[in-house]
């Protein structure tokens, strides 16, 4: 299917009170502008020097979702142009985005990485690690936290719920609480493949990229993030 019929396609899937993020990861602008076309205005990256170029490159109303591992020096060259980072993953990324934030006088808003799997190929925090990071966050002054996100590991039906409920379950757990500069807005999870299920789970954020663009085409064999 061409590009604007398979948006219409995921859309039909998804409640107005989710935000479909369009991963354009390795695309080109004029398959970005099909999408775009379609009403669509989040767009994920995961390669910052991708991310600004296109965004030298597009329309100036979209919000840009940092959505890869974000390495500390290159925090620096997002600051004012992505509306969220999805892949807080660290206190040492947490000081950087901190330190580069503040010194342009901007705030960033963030996402938490779970490592809802424990796998040693993915980022992101382990669950009990969860209460040492909000306790940094919440003495930010340039930070301000908006949720959770999660990449689970590849597997069933039944094995998809249990990932997502338990990111649920925290997400929930986490809103109930006051705290400094953290609220539980939004709970980022759900790809191509298992987006439906991740909504059906309480998700209120998807990433799709294959399912909007097409297969991607690495070169070099360069693997995706």
């Amino acid at each position: 299917m061409a590009i604007v019929d398979n948006v219409v396609s995921v859309q039909k899937n998804i409640p107005s009170n989710v935000t479909l993020i369009a991963v354009s990861k390795t695309k080109s602008i004029e398959e970005m502008k099909e999408v775009y076309s379609t009403g669509i205005r989040d767009f994920g990256e995961n390669k910052v020097q991708e991310l600004t170029f296109k965004i030298g490159e597009f329309y100036d109303d979209v919000r840009w979702h940092f959505i890869g591992h974000l390495q500390r020096n290159k925090v620096k060259y997002i600051v004012g142009k992505v509306s969220l980072i999805h892949t807080l993953d660290s206190l040492r990324l947490l000081e950087e985005i901190e330190k580069q934030y503040k010194a342009s006088g901007l705030t960033a808003e963030v996402l938490i990485e779970i490592n809802i799997g424990r796998e040693e190929s993915k980022s992101g925090i382990y669950i009990e690690q969860i209460d040492e990071i909000i306790e940094a966050c919440e003495k930010c002054s340039n930070v301000k936290v908006k949720g959770l996100m999660a990449i689970i590991p590849k597997g069933n039906e039944a094995e998809c719920r249990e990932y997502f409920s338990r990111m649920k379950q925290l997400w929930d757990k986490l809103g109930q609480r006051n705290y400094e500069n953290i609220e539980m807005k939004y709970l980022s999870m759900g790809m191509t493949g298992d987006y439906e299920i991740a909504i059906s789970e309480g998700s209120n954020m998807v990433r799709v990229g294959e399912g909007i663009f097409g297969k991607r085409i690495y070169l070099n064999k360069q693997k995706e993030e």
